[in-house]
């Protein structure tokens, strides 16, 4: 269908999972796309999966100044961004009695200080009426053992999207949300367990979702596909939860 035919897409987080996803199916809709991440072993493939002359941007939303220039080189080479998705983050668990502070500190700089200053960063970059994406999480509004500080980043986000288009209506830039539940990616892969607990902990997940199963991350592509294109013109500072009706039912 095209939806995005002519518009520059930027996707932080896109090189594996469901930001390459997303940047596959954005780049077979027409868009011109660029993806950043700080693995450079998946940088490395990742422009060719996504195809339609995309680049794939060495960056790390701890180091600020890396958000200038990634903006900077998406710019050079393709123009101001129509749309942004927020997607790069981490989750970490371990039981409160158990957390430090050095590992409190990571997820909040990653997910919520990452996320405020990927937008604040984009600003010179983007078109008036653009669409800012964020990646949340149903745990936004739901308590999860060993996951208390990661899930207040996602409910931080969530709050960030109100704020954020709030601030940008003068310039008519929406800025949404889009809540996953549990999804098949590559995070689970670094979590440095054994196969063997790593698909235990999936079972596990897939046993509270209603549907009984996990996401798949081409599921959510296309819920940001709509949050990025002409279809969600009239949802500002809003959210779509795609998760299986875990927070739901």
């Amino acid at each position: 269908m095209n939806r995005l035919s002519g518009k520059v897409a930027v996707i932080t987080g896109g090189n594996s999972g469901m930001g390459l996803a997303t940047a596959k199916l954005f780049a077979t809709e027409g868009a011109k796309v660029a993806v950043t991440g700080r693995n450079e072993s998946t940088l490395a493939t990742a422009a060719t999966a996504i195809g339609h002359d995309a680049i794939a941007i060495k960056a790390d939303v701890l180091d600020l100044k890396s958000i200038d220039a990634a903006y900077q080189q998406a710019f050079d080479k393709f123009g101001k961004f129509d749309v942004l998705i927020v997607n790069a983050g981490v989750f970490k668990g371990l039981p409160l009695a158990d957390f430090t502070e050095e590992l409190f500190d990571e997820i909040v700089d990653i997910n919520y200080k990452g996320a405020f200053f990927s937008v604040q960063k984009a600003l010179p970059f983007l078109n008036d009426g653009a669409s800012v994406v964020i990646t949340s999480s149903v745990v936004n509004v739901t308590g999860m053992a060993t996951a208390s500080a990661y899930a207040s980043t996602k409910a931080a986000v969530r709050s960030l999207a109100r704020g954020f288009s709030a601030d940008l209506l003068d310039r008519k830039i929406r800025v949404n949300i889009l809540s996953p539940g549990p999804i098949e990616t590559p995070i689970f892969d670094r979590l440095g367990m054994p196969q063997e607990n790593v698909n235990g902990m999936k079972e596990y997940m897939a046993s509270g979702v209603p549907l009984k199963r996990l996401g798949t991350v081409d599921e959510m592509a296309n819920g940001f596909l709509f949050l990025a294109s002409d279809e969600s013109s009239y949802m500002v500072g809003g959210e779509i939860v795609l998760d299986g009706g875990m927070g739901q039912l």
